[in-house]
């Protein structure tokens, strides 16, 4: 254990983040993402954290993880299917954790967008959500000491 890392930081995930450059993608996906199709057929690296929810594992990524202010957005969720301007619970969720980071808010895309989107990740983790729409992907920052 390491001191004010949240334990849902696992080695294996902390090392996928920290090998992502500026400018790449992580998905935090729910249980009903088609994660392991889209690590085989893009080798991303898939992390799995079943028994947790993408907002708990989303506030724990945030924690440690910067994010790009080079080109908005830099988070992006999945549209409802039908009605996109609903507003589901995971995503509202999300949204007050990007506000609590002081982040501006996720973009919304269509599903196939999200997919796409979601297929070009280096990391994908996926969490035990089972909440539809649960799903959200984040571009890496840069840390600078200027």
């Amino acid at each position: 254990m390491l001191k004010n890392i949240s334990p849902l930081l696992t080695p294996s995930l902390l090392f996928g983040l920290s090998k992502m450059g500026h400018g790449d993608w992580v998905a935090v996906v729910d249980a009903n993402f088609p994660a392991h199709r889209l690590t085989q057929a893009a080798g991303a690296e898939l992390i799995e954290l079943p028994g947790h929810s993408t907002s708990l594992v989303l506030e724990a990524i945030l924690s440690v993880f910067p994010l790009d202010t080079f080109e908005v957005p830099c988070a992006q969720t999945m549209q409802v299917v039908g009605d996109e301007k609903v507003v589901p619970l995971p995503v509202s969720e999300f949204r007050s954790i990007f506000k609590q980071h002081g982040e501006s808010e996720p973009n919304t895309l269509e599903r196939f967008a999200f997919y796409s989107l979601a297929s070009s990740a280096r990391v994908i983790v996926q969490t035990g959500d089972l909440r539809k729409y649960a799903n959200i992907v984040l571009r890496k920052g840069v840390i600078s000491i200027d």
